[in-house]
C-alpha cells in the first residue's frame, strides 16, 4: 500500500503536463510508431498543454479582476469565498483515499474495453482527483465509504459512454482523429440536452452560428481578435475601469483570443500521428476493432465560441449572484464556467448563440451547486487542513462541476426519495442523449443542412419557373433534375432545324422520374 501511495505521489509530482505525454509516448511505440516520431509527438503535446494552461490561467488573471471590480461596483458581497477548481483540486488531493482512485480508475476503463462496452481508453489520470472530489462529498452525504467509491465508479463508466458518443463530435470541432474527452464536465450536456431540443422549435436557432460563418457575415468584427477586443473593452466598461484600463484589457483579451487557435494546432500536430499509429494497430490485431484516446478538454480550447460564451457569461453571473435567493456564492476564481462551456461546445456544435442563451438559463445550477456543497468543501478543507478558513465563513466554487450528479447520487444513496426518483431521470435523459447525438449530424453539418435546403429549393424554383432560352441548357447539371416532378412543364423551341438538335423540342415531362446521378453535362 505504501509503495502504491508513493507511486500516485510521483505521478502527482510530475503533473499533467510532463505524466500525460509520457503516457503517450509510451502508446506510441506500443502501436508502432517508431520511436523518433513518438517522442516529438509526446514532446508537442507537452508543449501544447503547457501553452494552452498559459493561456487558459493568463485569461481568467485578466478576466477575474474585473468581475471582482464589477461585483464591488454592484454591491454584491457573499459569505462563500470562490477558490475556483484548482483551489477545491489543491484540497481533494490531500485526502488519505486519493491514491486509490488510480487504480480504480485503470480497472474499471480495462474492463469496459475487454468487454467491449467503450471504445475509449482514458489516458488524463490528472482528473481523476474528479473522482476522488465525488467520494469525498457522498461520504460527507452518506457517511459511507463504500457507497463513496460506488458512486466514483459510476461518474468514471458515464465518463468512457460520454467519451464514446462524442468522440466524432470531437473530432469535427478539432480535426483530430481518434481522440475525445471522458472528462466529467462532458455530463452536463445530460442537464442541457432537454433545453437545446426546445431550441429546435425556433428558427433563429437552427441557423449556422459558428465562428467561421459570424467571421463571413460579419467580415472583420468577426475574427478572434476583434471579438475579443470588443468584448474585453465592454468588460472593462462595466467593470469600472476607465477608457486606458479598458483598452488595455480589450488587447489583452484579444491577444488570448488569437492565441487559442495556434495552440490548438499543437494538439493536432501531437496526437493524429498517434492516433493513426494506434488505429492501424487496432485493425491489424483485433479485427478492425476502434480505440479512442481520451484525453483532457483543453484539445476543444481552440474553438473562439467557447471563449466568446464564457466572458459573456461573466456580467451574468455575477447579476445573478446578486439577485437569486439564498445564494452565497460570490463568482471569482471560478468565474470562467468551464462547467458549462465544454458540454455546450460539444452538445450545439458550436452554436455561439445557443451556447449563450443556455448559459443564461442553467447558471444559477452552478451558483446554486456551489451553495449546497460549500459546507462540504468547507469541512474538507478543515479535516485536511489544507486551507484556513476564517471563522463564520465557507469556501465554495461557483462553477462546480456536475452539481447535478453529484446531490443526486449521492442522496439517492442516502435513502432520499425525491433524489432517487432524480437520479432515474439523469439517467434516462443520459440515455436519451446518447441515443440522440449518436445520431445527431456532425457540427460542420447540422445547422448548414437547413441553408442548403434552401439553396437548393431556390434553384429547383428558379429551373422549374423560368424558361430555358438558347443555350442555358448547357449549364444545367442533369443530377440536379434527378426525382423532380417536371411533368407540367414543356418547353419547345419551334422553327428549328431537326437532326442532331432534337432534344430542344423534348418536353420535359418526357424526362420526369428518370435518374440521372450518374451523368453529367
Amino acid at each position: 500500500m505504501q509503495v502504491l501511495q508513493s507511486v500516485v505521489q510521483w505521478v502527482l509530482n510530475l503533473g499533467s503536463n510532463v505524466f500525460v505525454p509520457f503516457i503517450m509516448f509510451i502508446i506510441g511505440l506500443a502501436a508502432g510508431l517508431k520511436f523518433k516520431k513518438s517522442f516529438v509527438a509526446a514532446l508537442t503535446l507537452g508543449v501544447a498543454f503547457t501553452g494552452m494552461t498559459l493561456v487558459v490561467n493568463y485569461m481568467t488573471s485578466i478576466i477575474t479582476p474585473a468581475g471582482k471590480a464589477m461585483s464591488k461596483a454592484l454591491s454584491v458581497s457573499l459569505t462563500a469565498t470562490d477558490l475556483g477548481w484548482t483551489g477545491v483540486a489543491a484540497i481533494t488531493w490531500t485526502a488519505k483515499v486519493a491514491f486509490l482512485f488510480f487504480p480504480l480508475l485503470l480497472v474499471i476503463n480495462f474492463i469496459m474495453l475487454a468487454l467491449n462496452w467503450t471504445k475509449t481508453l482514458n489516458v488524463d489520470m490528472w482528473n481523476v482527483w474528479n473522482k476522488i472530489f465525488t467520494y469525498v462529498l457522498v461520504y460527507y452525504m452518506t457517511n459511507s465509504m463504500l457507497f463513496g467509491f460506488l458512486v466514483a465508479g459510476l461518474q468514471i463508466i458515464f465518463e468512457l459512454k460520454a467519451g464514446d458518443v462524442f468522440q466524432r463530435h470531437i473530432q469535427d470541432l478539432t480535426g483530430m482523429e481518434a481522440i475525445t474527452v471522458p472528462h466529467f464536465i462532458t455530463l452536463f450536456a445530460v442537464i442541457l440536452m432537454p433545453l437545446n431540443r426546445i431550441l429546435d422549435f425556433f428558427p433563429i436557432f437552427n441557423k449556422p452560428f459558428d465562428a467561421e460563418h459570424i467571421q463571413k457575415k460579419l467580415g472583420i468584427w468577426g475574427r478572434n481578435d476583434t471579438m475579443g477586443f470588443i468584448i474585453g473593452l465592454l468588460l472593462g466598461f462595466g467593470a469600472g475601469y476607465g477608457l486606458s484600463k479598458s483598452l488595455t484589457l480589450g488587447i489583452e483579451a484579444a491577444a488570448a483570443m488569437s492565441l487559442f487557435p495556434m495552440i490548438s494546432k499543437l494538439f493536432m500536430e501531437a496526437l493524429n500521428p498517434i492516433a493513426a499509429s494506434m488505429g492501424k494497430f487496432m485493425k491489424n490485431h483485433f479485427k478492425d476493432r476502434e480505440v479512442y484516446i481520451g484525453v483532457d478538454w483543453p484539445v476543444l480550447a481552440g474553438r473562439s465560441e467557447f471563449w466568446v460564451t464564457l466572458i459573456i457569461l461573466v456580467p451574468i453571473e455575477l447579476i445573478f449572484a446578486m439577485i437569486l435567493p439564498k445564494n452565497n456564492v460570490l463568482p471569482f476564481a471560478g468565474i470562467i464556467n468551464l462547467s458549462f462551456g465544454v458540454a455546450a461546445l460539444i452538445l450545439t456544435g458550436a452554436n455561439l448563440l445557443r451556447m449563450i442563451v443556455l448559459g443564461i438559463i442553467t447558471t444559477p445550477i452552478f451558483l446554486y451547486g456551489g451553495t449546497y456543497f460549500a459546507p462540504m468543501i468547507t469541512k474538507m478543507a478543515q479535516t485536511t487542513h489544507a486551507v484556513k478558513v476564517p471563522a463564520g465563513t465557507q469556501i465554495s466554487w461557483s462553477s462546480f462541476e456536475g452539481p447535478d450528479f453529484r446531490m443526486l447520487f449521492g442522496q439517492a444513496f442516502s435513502c432520499k426519495w425525491w433524489a432517487i426518483i432524480g437520479a432515474i431521470v439523469w439517467t434516462l435523459l443520459f440515455i436519451w442523449m446518447y441515443r440522440y447525438v449518436s445520431k445527431a449530424p456532425l457540427p460542420s453539418q447540422r445547422y448548414h443542412m437547413n441553408l442548403d435546403t434552401e439553396e437548393v429549393s431556390d434553384t429547383t424554383n428558379t429551373i422549374s419557373s423560368e424558361n430555358v432560352i438558347s443555350d442555358d441548357y448547357k449549364s444545367i447539371d442533369l443530377h440536379e433534375l434527378d426525382g423532380k416532378d417536371l411533368s407540367n412543364k414543356k418547353h419547345v423551341i419551334p422553327n428549328l432545324r431537326r437532326s442532331n438538335e432534337d432534344y430542344k423540342s423534348v418536353g420535359l415531362h418526357d424526362i420526369d422520374g428518370k435518374d440521372f446521378s450518374a451523368l453529367r453535362h
